[in-house]
């Protein structure tokens, strides 16, 4: 029994000490499996942090790369736009030497640099290469004889190639290039980055034409439009009549537009008005007046601007900003009756409609008028204002409605009058002439009085609440 017990307590003591040695080892194993997963925990976070800091540094160095191709592109374009500033100088250099050459023989010795030029002729232009084509081939047909007189320029906005090769293919302009990297910030939402963009580029052309080139005036043409036979002997009288103005500064800009120009509201080539709205679409400026436009130059500009007058009354864009009286100061624009650009652009099929009642139909001068021979100085201010006055004293009045049918019973001219804008607008739709005001100012008025032609040479005189007053008239 005694032996039996003694063996019981042998086996245990082993199965014991057997027991605490495999412990003993599995926490010895434990142990090490810790510590190699704390080694393999801390080598993977090493991993881990050198795999971030690689690709930092790859995207880091990416970015370096974008940028590096971005400035590459941009030296280039201004690479190619320096080549062919001097490609154009050269061929002027040519130009020069074979007058010379002339002079030695001789010949024909007027020289360009003997006059100076009535006013630089600029084409904003984008993306549209056809569309510029148009433009240029007309203008040309009529600019060879005055060219010294009115420098011809294509200003790009961007980088179309197609724009800039066309526009290089023409030997007888200088070619612009504005390459704006600057990201555009708008100032409202559902605002397009185009109208900033273009903003942009008619202050940087008109600040290179007046201030890196010193012209005196610069005509600003679109890239959509064509002229007509007198454009610029028009041009060339209506700078003679802003020098007689620039002591009073009473016309702030001349239009080779009208907004109410379409065939059936026009009859007479030879007639001008002044308006206290500006008409836009063919306009000189001087360079005294883009001293004081420049500085405060508006933000943005939509492409598609005479939809939005209609849709966006409250929209202040360059053109609609020129038309607040806190900008033209009480100035005024000389119009003429009958256009002498035509705009050909039907942007999209949005414009579709407007282009077809508003645009279409404008009739572009095709007398040759010999402005050189014409009075102009009945269009100074002292003087207009009685000229004006005794016209629309000579109309014949009329009140109430149907007033077409009653226009069309009377020879000669008539005035209408209106009460307000409503009363303007309810007017205006019954002839089909523009409704649109801007700053309380109706589009293409004087004092007030709209006047158009309607089926003859009869006019129309839509005339305000305080027009006749105005004139003198009352």
């Amino acid at each position: 029994m005694v032996k039996f017990l003694w063996d019981t307590r042998f086996l245990l003591l082993l199965t014991a000490a057997a027991f605490i040695y495999v412990q003993m080892r599995l926490f010895a194993t434990q142990s090490e499996y810790a510590d190699r997963l704390a080694a393999a925990v801390e080598a993977e976070n090493h991993c881990t942090s050198q795999t971030r800091m690689l690709i930092d540094q790859i995207s880091a160095q990416q970015g370096q790369i974008m940028a590096l191709e971005e400035e590459k592109k941009q030296r280039e374009l201004e690479c190619g736009q320096l080549q062919s500033l001097v490609q154009d100088l050269g061929r002027r250099n040519m130009e020069g030497v074979t007058k010379t050459a002339e002079c030695n023989k001789g010949l024909d010795c007027f020289s360009f640099a003997e006059i100076a030029p009535v006013a630089a002729v600029v084409v904003m232009a984008c993306n549209r290469a056809d569309y510029l084509q148009r433009t240029i081939e007309s203008i040309l047909t009529y600019h060879s004889s005055v060219a010294s007189k009115f420098p011809l320029f294509v200003s790009q906005d961007g980088s179309e190639p197609n724009v800039r090769s066309k526009a290089l293919s023409y030997d007888k302009l200088t070619y612009m290039q504005h390459l704006d990297f600057k990201p555009v910030q708008t100032e409202r939402p559902g605002e397009l980055i185009a109208y900033y963009k273009i903003a942009r580029h008619y202050k940087w052309a008109l600040d290179e034409l007046f201030y890196k080139n010193n012209f005196s005036r610069v005509i600003i043409l679109e890239d959509d439009m064509e002229i007509a036979p007198d454009f610029f002997d028009y041009f060339e009288a209506a700078a003679a009549l802003m020098d007689t103005d620039k002591y009073i500064s009473s016309i702030m800009a001349v239009s080779s537009w009208n907004d109410n120009g379409q065939k059936q509201f026009v009859h007479d080539p030879y007639t001008l008005y002044r308006s206290d709205f500006f008409p836009g679409l063919g306009w000189m400026l001087t360079k005294s007046t883009w001293d004081e436009l420049s500085p405060k130059w508006p933000k943005a500009y939509p492409f598609c601007l005479f939809l939005l007058h209609l849709l966006d009354k409250t929209s202040t864009y360059w053109d609609d900003w020129l038309r607040l009286k806190e900008n033209h100061k009480n100035r005024q624009f000389i119009r003429p009756e009958i256009c002498r650009t035509y705009n050909f652009g039907e942007h999209g099929s949005s414009l579709g409609q407007f282009f077809k009642q508003y645009l279409e139909p404008i009739r572009l001068n095709d007398v040759q008028v010999d402005w050189k021979s014409m009075d102009l100085s009945y269009l100074k201010e002292e003087k207009y204002v009685k000229y004006f006055a005794d016209i629309v004293r000579n109309a014949k009045p009329i009140r109430g409605s149907d007033v077409v049918l009653k226009v069309n019973n009377i020879d000669g001219d008539v005035r209408i009058w209106y009460s307000d804008q409503d009363d303007f607008g309810r007017i205006a739709r019954e002839f089909g002439v523009f409704e649109e005001w801007k700053d309380g100012i109706p589009r293409t008025a004087y004092k007030g009085v709209v006047v158009f032609r309607y089926q003859t040479s009869r006019r129309i005189f839509l005339v305000g609440p305080d027009s006749l007053s105005q004139l003198g008239i009352e």
